[in-house]
């Protein structure tokens, strides 16, 4: 499951960061959410990792139908923040694929994302989600015409998260990075993630729960996550990472 960047925000967090030395909050990868795993009863070494395969009503619905495993993000248009007007744009490799590769090799993105490097691995990352089943939609946060952040919308009932909650179907997980240090640190993150995960419970309303999964290290992305109205649930580890999973509940979306 990739970061997620949300450079700001307030609230509890299970570790506090050294003030000396702030850091970009990118809650995403290091794990792949279009990623699979299997479960072996027979593992003499007694290790259980999980099968996701979509069934087969979802591989017809993505093969025959407009609307994907996540609905037509596409077409989910701006919202009204107080920041200005966000929109998630579903990513264009041609076109999109300078600004996120230049995005992933800041340093403080990389720390969390671990997609630094030329251009092809970046390109990787996007194209095994544009040309995949479906589970995970890449896209660029535009605010006010001005493309500023990355995030993947990912169906997490079918991603390995799920086993670790009691998870509902049509739950939806987010990773998000702030691409530019001039945005980070002033409480875009916070003002965003709340405006996604409510974009997000309007848009698909069979959804009962957006989730996350930032890195427990990145303390600022899980502050940025609580100020937005998400809860903490629990430590987590997944591959490659210990993670807090954080939770907006539908039922309690006016409460938080």
């Amino acid at each position: 499951m990739p970061p997620t960047d949300a450079s700001a925000g307030t609230g509890p967090v299970p570790a506090q960061p050294d003030s000396a030395t702030p850091r970009t909050v990118t809650a995403g990868p290091r794990n792949s959410p279009f990623g699979r795993f299997t479960v072996e009863d027979d593992d003499p070494d007694g290790e259980d990792t999980l099968e996701l395969c979509l069934p087969a009503e979802f591989v017809a619905l993505r093969a025959g139908a407009t609307t994907g495993l996540l609905g037509r993000l596409a077409t989910w248009g701006p919202v009204v923040t107080p920041v200005g007007s966000f929109q998630l744009m579903p990513v264009r490799l041609d076109q999109d694929l300078p600004l996120v590769h230049r995005w992933m090799n800041d340093p403080a993105v990389a720390e969390f994302w671990e997609l630094a490097g030329p251009r092809n691995r970046t390109e990787d990352h996007l194209r095994a989600q544009l040309h995949g089943d479906g589970r995970s939609v890449p896209c660029l946060g535009v605010l006010d015409g001005t493309p500023m952040s990355y995030w993947e919308i990912y169906r997490a009932d079918l991603d390995p998260l799920a086993r670790h909650y009691p998870v509902r179907p049509h739950d939806t997980g987010i990773h998000l990075l702030v691409g530019d240090a001039a945005d980070r640190g002033r409480g875009l993150g916070s003002v965003l993630l709340r405006a996604v995960a409510d974009l997000i419970l309007d848009r698909r309303p069979t959804c009962a729960h957006v989730v996350a999964e930032p890195d427990l290290r990145n303390t600022p992305s899980i502050a940025a996550f609580l100020s937005a109205g998400f809860r903490f649930a629990a430590e987590v580890d997944l591959p490659d990472k210990r993670a807090a999973l954080v939770i907006r509940d539908r039922v309690l979306r006016d409460a938080l």
